[in-house]
């Protein structure tokens, strides 16, 4: 048995060897030109790569694995190449090395390239491409690096605009890689809206277009005849995060279903914490000039008015609608002054103890219907110290997220 145990730590030892994290093993591109490719500044990784290879996100039998994923900056034509040092082989008994290929042809829609000179003479035909649907809206970045502003331009479209259905097959494949739980949708259900944004660039004296991400919403019909369009997914890609372009995004999709009057209001489909901190800044940033989010309306409390109106002009639901109150109260209140900075808290732990409420009603029907030692164990669950102290932790969070939304409105 001895032998047996050691033999089997020397084969795991050289086994070890033969493991590859995907996360650093997939090399994503958005290429413009031809330097691109030999140009590692340009190479950015997924965040996520279990939904492919599974929850350790291992690629085994490799050694120096490298999947490369070269996508052409505009129409996302894609080059696909896996390159490694070396691959296990027959002489380790009864291994067999991943078929990574076939991973990945799981996810990339056909059609790709599979050497390098092939994507280049796709390069070249890039000037060619043009952005789907309609355009909705315009707006400029300054670029620092540059020295210049930068044009971007967000568009909606449809699977009707030719070309599009194929270049959504490519562009979803990012979704993978960087949305925790993401899944394909069903194009061929036409209450999809797909909102691109495209940065503009030249390229010798010619004006180009580059992907930089997109968001996709699901119109809901709601009875007799309004709809509550739904917010699936949304990226932006790695090399254009952090410039404002979400904020850009969600507002022109809020201020293009605002437009509609079968709109009942807009929601998000399992949102994320950074999708929740977005939302919150455009939210405000909309509602602070309607009239019942005056100062003087803050400080007298939420209110019908602020429901009603952020609804109707603004096509935001009651729950967001009261976060944005909560926000633009804090901007008003004085926290600094013991009576304004109570009557706040108050108000705020008011709602969060909402659930905690509900848990106690329970408790009390429970009461009701269960033996004694039943109970105690019930109730050992709830603790009102625990209560209150998990209530002033969720409050310090809640106020110190707001804080940094209004931060961000008051460089904006």
């Amino acid at each position: 048995k001895k032998i047996f145990y050691s033999g089997l730590t020397a084969m795991e030892k050289k086994l070890a060897e033969y493991k590859c994290n995907t996360n650093e093993a997939i090399k994503l591109k958005l290429v413009r030109f031809p330097e691109d490719l030999e140009d590692d500044n340009t190479t950015f990784n997924p965040e996520y790569s279990h939904q492919v290879f599974g929850d350790d996100e291992v690629a085994f039998g490799y050694k120096g694995l490298k999947i490369l994923l070269y996508y052409i900056a505009g129409n996302l034509s894609t080059l696909f190449r896996i390159e490694y040092t070396s691959k296990v082989n027959e002489k380790f008994d009864c291994v067999e090395a991943d078929d990574v290929e076939s991973k990945i042809r799981e996810i990339v829609p056909p059609g790709f390239c599979t050497n390098t000179d092939d994507f280049v003479c796709l390069l070249e035909k890039e000037v060619n491409f043009r952005p789907f649907g309609m355009l909705l809206h315009t707006y400029s970045v300054h670029n620092e690096e540059a020295g210049e502003d930068i044009t971007y331009q967000i568009y909606k479209a449809d699977m009707t605009c030719p070309g599009f259905r194929e270049y959504h097959e490519r562009l979803q494949t990012f979704l993978m890689w960087f949305i925790e739980t993401a899944s394909f949708i069903d194009v061929d259900d036409e209450r999809w809206n797909y909102f691109l944004v495209f940065e503009k660039y030249n390229k010798d004296g010619a004006t180009l277009f580059a992907t930089v991400g997109y968001m996709t919403v699901y119109n809901y019909y709601v009875y007799p005849d309004k709809t509550r369009p739904r917010v699936s997914q949304m990226l932006i890609l790695p090399p254009f995060q952090g410039e404002g372009h979400g904020a850009q995004l969600l507002e022109t999709v809020h201020r293009y279903y605002m437009s509609s009057p079968t709109v009942l209001d807009i929601t998000a489909e399992d949102p994320s914490e950074n999708y929740v901190k977005l939302r919150d800044f455009v939210l405000v940033k909309l509602c602070q000039d309607l009239p019942c989010f005056s100062a003087g309306n803050l400080m007298q409390g939420f209110s019908q008015e602020m429901v009603m109106e952020a609804q109707q002009k603004l096509k935001i639901n009651k729950q967001h609608t009261r976060r944005v109150y909560e926000i633009l109260r804090l901007r008003a209140t004085d926290m600094g002054d013991a009576e304004q900075s109570r009557s706040y808290r108050l108000d705020i732990k008011r709602r969060l103890i909402g659930p905690y409420k509900k848990k106690q009603r329970e408790l009390a029907k429970m009461r009701r219907c269960l033996r004694p030692e039943e109970l105690t164990n019930q109730l050992n669950q709830i603790d009102l110290n625990m209560q209150h102290e998990q209530l002033e932790e969720n409050f310090q969070q809640l106020v110190s997220h707001y804080r940094r939304v209004l931060e961000r409105l008051a460089q904006a």
